[in-house]
């Protein structure tokens, strides 16, 4: 058995393909539920009901995707530059922990001048904690899944430090938590008493954003040519360091805006269970979307709605929820097998 490169791949192939790799994680996931003694069709039915059946379910779908998109935002821009970064996750707590610095007084502006200077310092921040990664991959061949990787567990720890020293709280009752944000430093709610906030739509046109940099700038096509070919694209006169270099920093700087809607429009604090690997997750979230920056949108709001309508679904089916997991784990599978099939073709000789 052999691969061959496709010349080609056609619209109906780039849609059959995709929905085939989800007709395959629903057939997968169905087996293992019969496994656990329930029956499928009830089971994802509680997992629809519970991600979208209301109006509080659907909102707290919204929520859960929020963060998720950020996160696949970051992950699907490096990606196609074949910058690999796997290190969302330390992006993330180090956007959270500027978030905090600057929103627990340290700055003195109205709240429509606060928060977007709390913003662009969390941006920032996440941008040059990836820009280090990026130097040492274009200067020094240094291997960026290691690095960015590794830095997921410095940044915890480093985390960790700081939550028990200079950021703890001396109110908290000894648990290690930061101050909480001031008001005027918080993302405003979207609904009243409702959990969603306006870091939902800081996502979507983000996005909408990265789309548009992505297929109408130079940036955008920069990113691509070195994706594609690195080589290919030096010799066209791309200034391939540079264009990794400034991937990096809006990879980085997306990833951290994560951290910064976490604790700005929805904790308040900063804590160590802050996520619980959305910036793992965000991997999952862009290879669905294919990379695709809108896509991600979708894809986010998928992964949100199976995690959410699995807590709700294990409490009626007597069905652990950690098939939640299961099922994206499949889905990111097959996902990954589609679009290799889209690529390349399988001989048998």
């Amino acid at each position: 058995m052999r691969l061959e490169p496709r010349p080609s791949s056609s619209m109906a192939a780039t849609l059959l393909w995709p929905a085939g790799a989800i007709l395959a994680t629903i057939l997968l996931s169905s087996l293992l539920v019969m496994i656990a003694g329930a029956s499928p069709f009830t089971v994802f039915w509680l997992v629809v009901k519970g991600a979208a059946g209301s109006q509080f379910a659907l909102l707290e779908t919204f929520t859960r995707a929020t963060p998720l998109i950020f996160t696949g935002l970051a992950v699907a821009v490096a990606f196609r530059a074949r910058l690999w970064n796997i290190g969302a996750e330390a992006q993330l707590y180090l956007g959270a922990v500027m978030t905090v610095v600057l929103g627990t007084g340290a700055v003195a502006l109205p709240s429509a001048g606060l928060i977007p200077v709390i913003m662009i310092a969390a941006m920032l921040t996440g941008a040059l904690t990836l820009l280090g990664p990026a130097i040492l991959k274009t200067r020094f061949g240094v291997d960026e899944v290691v690095t960015t990787l590794l830095l997921n567990f410095i940044v915890l720890l480093f985390v960790s430090m700081l939550l028990e020293g200079p950021l703890k709280d001396p109110t908290g009752m000894g648990w290690p938590q930061s101050k909480r944000m001031i008001a005027d430093a918080q993302l405003p709610r979207l609904i009243k008493g409702k959990r969603l906030h306006f870091g939902f739509v800081l996502a979507v046109v983000s996005a909408l954003i990265v789309w548009v940099i992505m297929k109408k700038t130079t940036l955008g096509y920069e990113m691509r040519a070195v994706g594609h070919n690195a080589e290919a694209a030096r010799f066209a006169g791309i200034p391939v360091n540079r264009v990794i270099a400034k991937t990096a920093l809006l990879s980085g700087g997306l990833a951290a805006l994560a951290g910064f809607s976490e604790v700005a429009g929805l904790k308040g604090n900063l804590t160590l269970d802050l996520s619980p690997g959305y910036g793992y997750t965000g991997i999952v979230v862009a290879m669905l979307a294919m990379l695709n920056p809108l896509g991600v949108i979708v894809a986010a709001i998928f992964v949100a709605g199976i995690f959410v309508g699995a807590d709700a679904m294990s409490r009626s089916a007597n069905v652990p929820s950690y098939i939640a997991q299961v099922m994206v784990a499949i889905s990111l599978l097959t996902m990954v097998a589609a679009i290799m099939l889209m690529r390349y073709r399988v001989r048998w000789r």
